[in-house]
């Protein structure tokens, strides 16, 4: 929504302030569909030729995650930590045998099943019960744990990134490949020089358009989208940093309370539950699964 409304914005403001200036908009709605033609259509042909088909479904996919906004809201930070609150207490109460039912098969789990948005993401589901395994084959040093789950959180954050890097890199290029296409116009300029000044001043007013829609694009469309993607994906991975606090917390002999309420501390400030409210959520859970 705040994409629209930016570009909106935008558009008004860059477009509004020419006319107002006594701009005339014949020669760049003449030049318009040439100038995108060489410039945008010309960084796609590039875009596609720098990255995989797994990039670059990631871009697009990326675009609509700055549509949306960050996947996980308040209440899935709350709800993750009255999930990692169950597991860890099952474990602590239980032992380890107890809580292999429920890493095995958690699409059939009582606990997992309570938080139906978690299960829904594998990767997050997958993550969890991955490193809970390997708690049970008694890999249990905490300072291992910790370098073993930052190792993979590294590499799933390089990962995600890549479409938003590689849209970076191409709003980086579009003021070169506007000059491009300014050179590409003062060429044909050029070989109508003999042509009357009304007609010169025209052409290469048009061929000033492409170095304008270069930098137009660059930094009023194509940077902002990827700028915003880098913070949602930035925020989103946060998601995962708290399985790995609470999980280690508890591998260093934290009671549950203790470990969750480390990883409330972790959660982004403007969505992080107060220590009443997750202490309240974690009241309404079931007693015994």
């Amino acid at each position: 929504m705040f994409l629209i409304i930016g570009l909106v914005i935008v558009l008004v403001m860059v477009f509004g302030g020419f006319a107002m200036a006594g701009g005339k908009f014949g020669i760049i709605v003449k030049a318009l569909p040439f100038e995108l033609m060489i410039i945008f259509g010309g960084s796609i042909g590039a875009f596609i030729s720098a990255n995989s088909t797994g990039v670059i479904k990631g871009a697009l996919s990326g675009v609509g995650k700055v549509m949306k906004g960050p996947h996980w809201k308040a209440d899935d930070y709350r709800d993750l930590l009255c999930l990692m609150f169950l597991l860890t207490k099952t474990i602590r109460s239980k032992g380890v045998v107890a809580i292999e039912a429920h890493i095995e098969n958690p699409e059939e789990s009582k606990i997992f099943q309570q938080f139906p948005r978690i299960v829904e993401d594998h990767h997050v589901v997958e993550f969890i019960c991955d490193y809970i395994r390997m708690l049970t084959m008694n890999f249990d040093d905490p300072n291992q744990m910790e370098d073993a789950m930052n190792a993979d959180l590294d590499k799933h954050h390089a990962e995600e990134h890549e479409p938003q890097h590689a849209l970076q890199v191409m709003a980086d290029g579009l003021p070169a490949v506007g000059i491009v296409a300014a050179v590409l116009g003062i060429i044909k300029t050029m070989a109508a020089i003999a042509e009357p000044v009304e007609v010169l001043g025209g052409m290469v007013g048009s061929a000033l358009v492409g170095t304008f829609l270069g930098i137009f694009l660059s930094y009023l469309m194509i940077a902002p989208i990827a700028g915003r993607l880098n913070q949602i994906l930035t925020e989103d991975g946060q998601f995962m940093q708290l399985i790995k606090i609470v999980l280690v917390s508890h591998l260093q002999g934290n009671p549950p309370q203790i470990s969750v309420e480390l990883g409330r501390r972790n959660v982004p400030s403007h969505l992080m539950p107060t220590f009443i409210e997750l202490e309240e959520a974690i009241a309404e859970l079931p007693p015994d699964i």
